[in-house]
């Protein structure tokens, strides 16, 4: 899966427990009608693929869904949601242009507007 949007908040790696355990977060803001505010971690080896990202950019981030049962010491059953990141690119200006559509610069200009058409039956 793949999400879009603009970088809001670049977190700062952390460790957790003996292992070397390392997480880092960023939150980016999706354009679309009603925006949303998405925290993705990205985890281990792939904290660093967010170095040479800044807070504003456009950006594609490939994710995975992840999910996870917990049961409480009094055996109640809870279940949490993460957003996993694994890549990360710029995202250009022009990647939602439809490339069939040529340049407004390609396009030949009409001359003729005000001459009368008698052809033209159109009633407007």
């Amino acid at each position: 899966m793949e999400v879009e949007g603009k970088i809001k908040v670049i977190g700062e790696t952390k460790e957790y427990g003996n292992n070397g355990f390392r997480k880092r977060e960023v939150v980016i803001t999706t354009e679309e009608q009603y925006p949303q505010f998405l925290n993705i971690e990205f985890i281990q080896d792939k904290t660093d693929v967010i170095d040479k990202f800044n807070v504003g950019e456009k950006v594609k981030i490939g994710i995975n869904l992840k999910g996870r049962e917990w049961v409480s010491p009094q055996g109640e059953t809870k279940y949490y949601n993460s957003i996993q990141g694994w890549r990360i690119e710029k995202v250009s200006k022009n990647a939602n242009q439809d490339s069939s559509i040529p340049p407004a610069d390609q396009f030949e200009p009409v001359d003729d507007l005000n001459e009368e058409d008698p052809d033209d039956d159109l009633p407007f």
